[in-house]
């Protein structure tokens, strides 16, 4: 993962629906931080900032500078207006670099199938991994190269690599993707493997009937 960002946090002493509406027209988002057993503080961060920030994924490791005193942290509980998309309140959780914590990061299947290739579909039954790994460890995805999968192949979590300190909390044999046959797709070939296999049969039959003609 990349250095950690700074971020400036404001203090927040008013709560309510109509303080909250007023720091957002003035470009900042309502905010909490809380963990490592301090105390709950409520605090507003700039919103283009953060904005930028999580764009590049939701672990970055944020530097949040509050009152001169600098506290790590990774956003959690990201709230966004459902139709706008704009950010309307987010939790911060602080943490330690010598520990390790749990996040979530996306499963990232890349090239293409030889199953797909075959009419097949690349069918992703699950697409963030729980993981666990100290703050600056946490990868901004787990990637899987499905190129040689075939028609019927699946792939379980045993069958991915993970970066140096990060383990899952998924089973080795929980299901990921699979490459799905389509309806008809599987009968059609059986089709054609059975009229290829009549077809050598006959052969023989015609050779031996022209023998017999001699």
């Amino acid at each position: 993962m990349a250095d950690d960002v700074v971020v400036i946090a404001e203090p927040r002493s008013e709560r309510g629906s109509g303080p909250a509406g007023r720091l957002r027209r003035e470009g900042r988002t309502p905010a909490v931080v809380y963990g490592l057993g301090g105390e709950t503080t409520a605090v507003t961060v700039p919103t283009h900032d953060l904005d930028l920030i999580l764009a590049k994924g939701v672990n970055s490791l944020i530097t949040l500078r509050l009152d001169g005193a600098d506290q790590l942290a990774l956003a959690r509980q990201v709230q966004r207006h459902p139709v706008r998309g704009d950010l309307v309140h987010i939790d911060f959780v602080r943490v330690d670099v010598n520990v390790a914590i749990a996040a979530d990061v996306a499963l990232v299947l890349s090239g293409e199938a030889e199953g797909v290739k075959s009419g097949g579909l690349l069918d992703q039954q699950v697409f963030t991994l729980p993981i666990e790994a100290k703050p600056e460890a946490i990868p901004a995805s787990i990637e899987f190269d499905v190129s040689n999968m075939v028609l019927g192949d699946q792939l379980r979590v045993g069958e991915l690599t993970f970066p140096a300190g990060v383990t899952t909390t998924l089973d080795d044999d929980t299901l990921l993707a699979v490459i799905a046959v389509p309806r008809g797709l599987g009968s059609q070939e059986e089709e054609e493997g059975e009229e290829g296999a009549e077809g050598d049969e006959g052969t023989p039959a015609a050779e031996s009937a022209g023998a017999d003609e001699d």
